[in-house]
C-alpha cells in the first residue's frame, strides 16, 4: 500500500490522501501508475502535491476527471506495481516478509505468529496470535525485540517486559449456564459494513509497505 484517500478536494477529481509510503516523492510523479487494492484498472496520476497545511498529498488522476468520480476513492486503499531495482535499504522489509514470521521468547517459547501490522504515529505495531499466550501487539522497537529476522521467519522478544497474558482456555468441568428465554422475538440486524476481505477475480499488483528493522 501506498496510499489511503481520506477525501477530495475541488471539482477536478484531486483527492487527499494519507502517505502510506516512506518514497511518495518518487511514488507520486506524474505518469506513475496506481491501482486501488482489488481493482485491476489502473489510476495514472495527473499531478501531485504535499498539502502544504497539513499531512499527507493531494492526487489528481486521468482516469477521475469529477468530484463525483473522486468521492468513489474515499476510504480505498491505493497500490502500485513493485518493480525488482526498487531495493529496500538495509534492515528494512516489507510487510509480506513480516506477516506470518514465528514469534519467540528468548527461551523458545512460541508466542505466535504475526498476523497483521498497523502504524500508530512513526512506530510498526506487530498483531500476535496463536500461541501459548493470549494474541498481543507487539511495537516493533528494540525495548522489546531482540531479534528480528523476517527472511528467517524469526522474531525474538523480551516475553517479561511485555507483561504477556496466559492464553485462556474453557474449563469442560464448568456447568453452562441456564439459556434464558425471551418474550419479544430478537430482531436480526443487518451489518452496513461489508465484508472484511474479498478476493478479487485478479490480483492486482501491489507494492507491500516496508518494515524497517527496529
Amino acid at each position: 500500500m501506498v496510499a489511503l484517500v481520506r477525501g477530495v478536494h475541488g471539482l477536478h477529481g484531486a483527492v487527499r490522501a494519507e502517505v502510506l509510503t516512506d518514497r511518495p516523492e518518487d511514488r507520486f510523479v506524474a505518469g506513475a501508475v496506481l491501482y486501488r487494492e482489488g481493482d485491476v484498472r489502473p489510476l495514472t496520476i495527473a499531478s501531485a502535491e504535499a498539502v502544504a497545511d497539513g499531512p499527507g498529498w493531494r492526487l489528481r488522476f486521468r482516469e477521475v476527471p469529477t468530484r463525483d468520480a473522486a468521492d468513489g476513492l474515499r476510504g480505498a486503499y491505493l497500490e502500485m506495481t513493485v518493480r525488482p531495482e526498487d531495493d529496500l535499504a538495509r534492515g528494512t522489509y516489507y510487510w509480506h516478509e513480516v506477516i506470518g514470521c514465528a514469534v519467540l521468547g528468548v527461551d523458545g517459547a512460541d508466542l505466535g505468529t504475526v498476523r497483521d501490522i498497523y502504524r500508530v504515529g512513526e512506530t510498526e505495531v506487530f498483531s500476535v496470535g496463536g500461541g501459548t499466550v493470549a494474541d498481543f501487539d507487539l511495537p516493533a522497537v528494540r525495548a522489546f525485540i531482540r531479534i528480528f529476522a523476517p527472511r528467517r521467519g524469526e522474531i525474538v522478544v523480551d516475553a517479561e517486559s511485555l507483561d504477556l497474558r496466559p492464553r485462556k482456555t474453557p474449563d469442560p468441568d464448568r456447568p453452562k449456564a441456564p439459556r434464558r428465554r425471551s418474550r419479544k422475538p430478537a430482531a436480526a440486524t443487518e451489518p452496513d459494513a461489508q465484508p472484511a476481505t474479498t478476493e478479487p477475480s485478479q490480483p492486482a499488483p501491489t507494492e507491500p509497505s516496508p518494515a524497517a528493522e527496529p
